[in-house]
């Protein structure tokens, strides 16, 4: 649902001449056309249905429906579309009149686009000297910006294949070619619960756990990503995917910058022993 509060609805409602049930001078068909070009969005679906089938109602209803980035988004386009009209003088179109709403209106969509839809998407980040994987990371940062989540599952499951898989040659931990995510990742698992590396139970068996969610994730991108000819899986599950992924990465950084600041501290102490003049 976007974040809209009271003032911000009314001003966007003023605008659109939604308080008649239409917006601006859409017909119904120009309205679907319009919002599909934009966000390929149905407004026509069910979802959207609210209290009646009017083009205002269906606006209102995506509103509620959709998080603040998407709707963002479409509320860009619909500035953009009444500013154009209002600049050639269309007929209900006035923008001296309305310029100050129209302002204001503007600052309301850059707002709902500055909201994230993954939280901690900056760890889907280049590597230095590895140029597949930098391209891989930024092609999946601009899927999130562009918020099409869906459209790079596959690329996703590709960059935790890689990153787990360059973790554990870091740490020497055997590995097959031919295994799967959920099994590298059970490995480097149970190297770092071996090793003491994490404090709590808790811990231990949410990681632990996460080894069946992986496993989940060979399925979703096998049968529901762009890897095959599959039918794609929703949005907000793939929203939900992504942030359950990213963080577990995040997480993964903490652990692997323990390990790499006690290897510099042991490294410290070995070469100041071996400067003792024996």
């Amino acid at each position: 649902m976007a974040e809209l509060d009271y003032k911000e609805k009314f001003l966007i409602e003023k605008l659109f001449d939604m308080p008649t049930g239409y917006v601006m001078d859409f017909s119904n068909n120009s309205f679907q056309a319009f919002i599909y070009d934009n966000i390929k969005v149905n407004i026509y679906d069910d979802k959207y249905f609210y209290a009646s089938g009017s083009k205002a109602n269906r606006l209102r209803g995506f509103f509620t429906e959709e998080p603040s980035y998407k709707v963002g988004q479409l509320l860009s386009a619909l500035l953009d579309y009444w500013h154009t009209k209002a600049i050639a003088r269309e007929n209900g179109f006035d923008f001296e009149r309305d310029k100050n709403i129209y302002t204001e209106c503007l600052k309301i969509a850059k707002k709902l686009k500055e909201e994230k839809i993954v939280d901690e998407i900056e760890v889907i980040k280049e590597i230095e000297n590895d140029r597949d994987f930098s391209l891989l990371a930024k092609s999946i940062r601009e899927s999130i910006d562009k918020n099409e989540p869906e459209s790079a599952l596959d690329r996703l499951h590709t960059y935790v294949m890689k990153f787990i898989r360059q973790l554990c040659e870091n740490h020497k931990i055997e590995i097959k070619k031919e295994e799967s995510l959920n099994a590298i990742f059970g490995k480097y698992v149970k190297f770092i619960v071996a090793n003491d590396k994490i404090e709590s139970k808790m811990t231990e068996r949410i990681l632990k756990y996460s080894i069946h969610v992986i496993e989940a994730f060979n399925d979703i991108r096998n049968n529901r990503s762009f890897a095959h000819d599959n039918q794609i899986l929703n949005y907000s599950e793939s929203v939900l995917i992504f942030n359950n992924v990213t963080n577990s990465i995040k997480f993964i950084e903490t652990i692997e910058k323990t390990i790499e600041q006690e290897n510099n501290i042991e490294q410290i102490e070995t070469a100041n022993w071996e400067d003792l003049p024996f």
